[in-house]
Formats: C-alpha cells, structure tokens, sequence
C-alpha cells in the first residue's frame, strides 16, 4: 500500500486556550517493532487533551506531542513482528499521544477490533474511557455484584460509561451531575439514583438511598473539597478511586474517617503506564466487554463529531461542560 509522506495533524506553538489548536503537517509516523499504522477515520476528545493543551499534562517521554489519545480506523503498514491485525483491519486504539491527526500508530497490544455493528466514529469514543473506567472501577477498586458504585461527572464520556459498566456487571448505581436534564440521562443509562449536586447535597443523598450504610467505590474526577465528602458518602471497607481533579488536587480533609471506617483511597494515570500493562486491559474489555457492546447492554453515548481541522471547537464544546457523552473529531 503506497502511503504518504507527510499528514495533517493538530498542533500547538504554545499552551492556550482551545484557540490554539491549529492544522500542521507533520511526517507520517512510522510503526516500531509490534506496533501497527492506522489510517484514522476518527479520534476522540478527552479532558487530558485539554490540560496538555493548557500546559498541565505533558506527554510521557518517547509518546506523540500530537494530542489525543484514543483513536479508531484502518491498518495500513505493520512494524516488525506485528501480525494480530491484517491490513485493512478496522481497529480501535489507546494511544499516549498522536490521535489528533491523519495517521497515527499504536501497539498492536494496545489495539481491539472494532466491535460488531459499531461505526469507526462511535468506536473512536471507546478506547480512554473505557480502559479507565475498567482499570480503575473493576481492577483497582474491585467493584463486585450487589454493591454500590458511585461516579462523578455521570454525563462525561467516563461518567456514561461507568453508569453502564457497573449496572452491567450487578451494581447497584448513583450518579451525580449538573442538571435535572443530565439526572434524567444518568437515570436512562441505568442509575438506580441520580443527584443534580447543584440542588441537593450527594453525601446526603447517597447515604438515605443506602438506608445510612454508605457506598462501597466512588469513581472521582473532581478533587476539591469533593475529596472529604467522599470519605463522608463512603461505606466502612469503602474505595474510593482518584482520576483527576476538576476541582483542584488540595482540599482540607478529616482522616479520621479514613480510619474508622477501613477506606481505601486511591488513584492513578493511565496514559503512562508501559504497554503491557494496557494490554492487560485491552484483553478483558475484549473478552468482557466487547459483547456487552455488541449486544446493546452498553453503548457509547455519543455528543457532538467536529471535522479535524475543527479540534479548537470540540474543545471549545467540551470546556462548556454542556456536554453529554463523547466528543469526537472526523478525519
């Protein structure tokens, strides 16, 4: 297959606002030993592509300046000793960096087909939320059936994943978010109890729907002074699992709850995490996951596609916090 040289991708002179994503050309990357090209048909966007582009989440060392880090489309080229995925292979990938462009490549580890009756555009939308909601739900936290899971953000691309992973799986599910309409969608995603935070207090609301026991993980991106009301929502043995900080990473915290009720809190990255440790991930969202979504027991929600050349007002979209679901760029 003859490729090109060079390619459109999304790049950055400097950190900014979404105003500062502009179309470059670059060379096309070439894959390494295991890893696979992929023509990309479409990238997702995450809340990790903004604070790069602010200046708060540089990439790892060795990964892509290019943002964006989940990616869906067709191999074109193999590196040496890549052999899972065929040429032609519609695939999606987990990428530390480089989906915001024409091309980009990925470890053949790293990468799933796309599933059954799913389109590359929703596919795009797959790779980063669910390998986070999976580590950091189900491998970190341990989420077994008959508990209670709560997640933040419930209409975020993590939040509408988490709310049907966790149903799925036999949890009992609370969801928070920012409007009566947004607790309705929670609520049609499988959220046994969705609490609008701005008009009643979640730690409240959690522990009545619980009958006062508490709730066994909680899946948090704001930080803030969310971070002691968790202790407060959470039940004795409780996890709680840290993916960001929407709110800020200081807050003043009584540990004593900490304590007294056995928690444990904690947290993680992904998008440094060395390739075999996300091909672990990739192997149970294949065999555990994969035929949820080709079933229709979970789906990707999707908010908004911007063409590629648009990234500045998909990343525009996703700082309004109007979004429901996934944003996602064409190319």
């Amino acid at each position: 297959m003859s490729l090109p040289e060079t390619m459109t991708a999304i790049g950055y002179e400097a950190p900014g606002g979404p105003d500062v994503l502009v179309p470059v050309t670059r060379p096309v990357p070439a894959p390494g030993p295991g890893e696979i090209l992929v023509r990309l048909a479409a990238a997702g966007v995450n809340r990790p592509d903004v604070l790069q582009r602010q200046g708060g989440y540089p990439p790892p060392k060795g990964a892509s300046d290019i943002p964006g880090l989940e990616i869906a489309g067709t191999v074109v080229a193999q590196g040496p000793g890549a052999g899972r995925f065929a040429l032609g292979a519609s695939v999606v990938g987990l990428v530390a960096g480089g989906g915001y462009a024409e091309y980009a490549v990925v470890h053949e580890t790293n990468a799933l087909p796309v599933p059954r009756g799913l389109d590359l555009v929703a596919a795009a939308g797959i790779p980063e939320t669910f390998f986070t909601v999976w580590s950091n739900v189900f491998d970190r936290a341990g989420l077994k059936p008959g508990e209670t899971f709560m997640v933040h953000g419930g209409t975020s691309g993590i939040g509408t994943t988490a709310i049907q992973l966790a149903k799925a799986f036999g949890a009992t599910v609370i969801a928070t978010a920012g409007s009566a309409a947004k607790c309705q969608v929670c609520r049609d995603l499988g959220a046994d109890l969705a609490v609008d935070y701005r008009e009643q207090e979640f730690v409240t609301a959690a522990k009545d729907f619980t009958g006062g026991r508490g709730v066994d993980v909680i899946l948090d991106m704001v930080g803030g002074d969310y971070i002691d009301k968790n202790h407060e929502a959470a039940a004795v043995e409780g996890r709680i699992v840290q993916i960001a900080f929407l709110k800020g990473p200081k807050a003043t915290v009584n540990f004593t709850r900490l304590m007294l009720k056995r928690l444990v809190h904690t947290g993680s990255t992904l998008r440094a995490r060395e390739v075999p440790f996300k091909a672990a991930i990739a192997g149970a969202l294949e065999a555990k996951v994969w035929p949820l979504i080709e079933a229709g027991t979970v789906r990707v929600v999707m908010d908004s596609t911007f063409p590629l050349a648009e990234a500045a007002a998909a990343h525009a979209r996703m700082e309004t916090n109007a979004h429901i679901g996934k944003i996602v760029l064409t190319v």
